[in-house]
């Protein structure tokens, strides 16, 4: 098996900072953590926040913390730094090689999507924003590395979108129409959830919009981890 990842990301319309963050780390015992975080509100203010927010958490993970202590120390560095005023939405995904699975941790209001094969489960367990107060938990959610398992996390711009024309995005029923329609690549499904919610906003985006998929298939050819990253520039 191998298993495959996709981000897709736009800014707010017309804001030229987006307020969400994500990094890719390698877990010192095999494996790799995928960091995603939504600051408050949007702009060069809410990046600060994103940052800080992933950078304790990467910093703690590369230290072999586990993941739901890291994501509790960031919320009690925010709550501190911001006295409880600033808050930022967090999901790490990893990559456990240690023991062959998938931890989802969460703290995002927004719910993550579970893919086996054609049954689509959202995941909308109650769950608490960084920095809203002291001892913030996580919601995690620890899943065995299986072929045809595909896993959808976004940050709260993908639920917003639509909502000013009354025509809010319905995320599970767009992922099964993506999915039926082809087998789609995580790049593919990424880009077309992403591109959906743009068009609901009628090419304006009302939110910095993250979505980032994990994709676990059949294993080609070789040992090669491999990387792409595409950053358009404005002239």
């Amino acid at each position: 098996m191998e298993i495959q990842i996709a981000v897709a990301k736009i800014n707010k319309y017309a804001v030229s900072e987006s307020g969400d963050t994500l990094e890719v780390i390698e877990r010192p015992t095999g494996g790799l953590s995928v960091v995603l975080a939504d600051g408050q509100t949007s702009g060069r203010g809410a990046k600060a926040v994103s940052q800080l927010v992933v950078r304790k958490v990467i910093g703690l993970l590369a230290e072999g913390v586990r993941d739901g202590a890291a994501a509790r120390a960031a919320s009690d560095a925010l709550f501190t730094d911001k006295a409880g005023k600033v808050t930022c939405t967090l999901n790490i995904a990893s990559v456990d090689l240690h023991s062959k699975t998938i931890v989802l941790t969460r703290n995002n209001p927004s719910p993550m999507f579970i893919c086996r094969g054609e049954q689509i489960d959202s995941h909308s367990e109650d769950s608490l924003s960084l920095g809203t107060s002291r001892n913030v938990r996580p919601v995690i959610t620890e899943l065995q590395i299986e072929p045809d398992l595909t896993i959808v996390l976004f940050t709260d711009g993908i639920i917003h979108a639509g909502k000013r024309r009354g025509q809010p995005m319905n995320v599970g029923e767009t992922i099964r129409s993506i999915m039926e329609d082809q087998d789609p690549t995580p790049q593919q499904l990424a880009d077309s959830l992403l591109a959906h919610a743009v068009i609901l906003d009628d090419n304006r985006p009302a939110d910095d919009i993250s979505v980032l998929v994990f994709k676990v298939s059949a294993r080609r050819g070789d040992d090669v981890r491999r990387m792409s990253v595409r950053l358009p520039i404005n002239a």
